[in-house]
């Protein structure tokens, strides 16, 4: 099975019409488009961005059979979740994989799109790592859609003190069958592997995860969230244990790893 990983698009125009040319170039079955898939400077704007733009580009890949699994991301507002699996559900090869599984062949894929809260504004996909964590310094009233707009919640500490911890959803995640060849997609990257660290060096990613691959030991675990990570670190993937750990980064060019999971090749490809 051959497989295209892509994460953290934007709502970019060119780097969807570019995924569709990789997935046909190198004859993939499956195309993983990990989290953080709509216009991030036009919030409002991001249903129209699926039912006018996603729809037509899943068309594409329903045409040629080619399986599409993707997930909204901590950017794309989750007041547009139900047009997205709506628009997924038009299509036979489209599904929308938020914390669900889809078996493809032998293979089993199971997605997970929450992460660990950051400083920025916009919650709506946003939990404590684990118990007792630090909580960090935030860039002003934290934000919450919903159809009337965006909500401002005035104590989000104590809101997000009462929502389940990363490591408790990970835990209630929907179990594969065979976990040797069950593939991860977690927007949010493990700690510890470099597949993590901003722009000023700082390293963010989720100790839940890494505790989460290091216990199940899954065949592979996709990543994205952190765009400039493998170029501040120089580090595209790694290992827990028996489990692969791809984070493609999304900066400048196009940005994808191409997968082929008879021989276990990868490679991350900029164009």
């Amino acid at each position: 099975m051959k497989i295209i990983y892509v994460s953290d698009l934007h709502g970019d125009r060119f780097r969807y019409e570019r995924l569709y040319r990789a997935a046909k170039n190198f004859n993939a079955n499956v195309v993983i488009n990990g989290g953080d898939m709509l216009p991030e400077n036009e919030l409002f704007k991001q249903g129209e961005f699926i039912t006018d733009y996603l729809v037509n580009h899943f068309m594409l890949f329903e045409s040629a059979k080619i399986f599409y699994l993707s997930f909204l991301g901590n950017d794309d507002l989750k007041m547009f979740d139900k047009i997205f699996e709506e628009s997924c559900l038009k299509f036979s090869f489209v599904k929308n994989l938020s914390q669900s599984k889809v078996k493809i062949s032998d293979f089993e894929f199971i997605g997970f799109n929450l992460v660990v809260n950051y400083p920025f504004r916009l919650k709506d996909r946003c939990r404590r790592d684990v118990d007792n964590c630090v909580f960090v310094r935030q860039y002003g009233k934290a934000l919450l859609s919903n159809f009337d707009g965006l909500k401002e919640i005035d104590d989000w500490f104590s809101y997000i003190n009462k929502l389940p911890t990363i490591e408790n959803e990970l835990n209630k995640l929907v179990r594969p069958d065979n976990m040797s060849n069950c593939i991860y997609i977690i927007h949010m990257p493990p700690c510890k592997l470099g597949l993590d660290v901003c722009y000023d060096g700082s390293t963010v990613g989720s100790k839940a995860v890494y505790n989460f691959l290091s216990k199940n030991q899954p065949k592979l675990s996709l990543h994205g969230h952190i765009h400039e990570s493998p170029e501040v670190s120089g580090r595209w993937f790694g290992k827990i244990g028996n489990t692969i750990c791809i984070q493609p980064g999304q900066t400048g060019r196009f940005t994808y790893v191409a997968i082929d999971l008879s021989t276990m090749e990868f490679e991350r490809i900029k164009e």
